[in-house]
């Protein structure tokens, strides 16, 4: 029974680390959403630069991940 009852406690404590994950991946993409609009709120960006700039990045990101994955011969 201790065993079980370590294991539960185990995915209380995954589930609550988890939990904690999500609450700090929002704050960040808020801090950030609240930074790009004030960058454009003030002109020094347009939505089209952070739209261009992220397909960009999204592109490379993609290449790298497929070079990876590729098997090396």
């Amino acid at each position: 029974m201790s065993t079980s009852k370590n294991n539960a406690w185990e995915q209380v404590n995954l589930a609550a680390s988890i939990a904690d994950l999500k609450d700090d991946h929002y704050h960040s993409l808020l801090a950030l959403s609240a930074m790009l609009e004030l960058l454009i709120d003030k002109g020094l960006l347009s939505r089209e630069e952070v739209a261009a700039k992220a397909a960009v990045l999204d592109q490379e990101l993609t290449s790298t991940i497929s070079a990876s994955l590729r098997p090396i011969r």
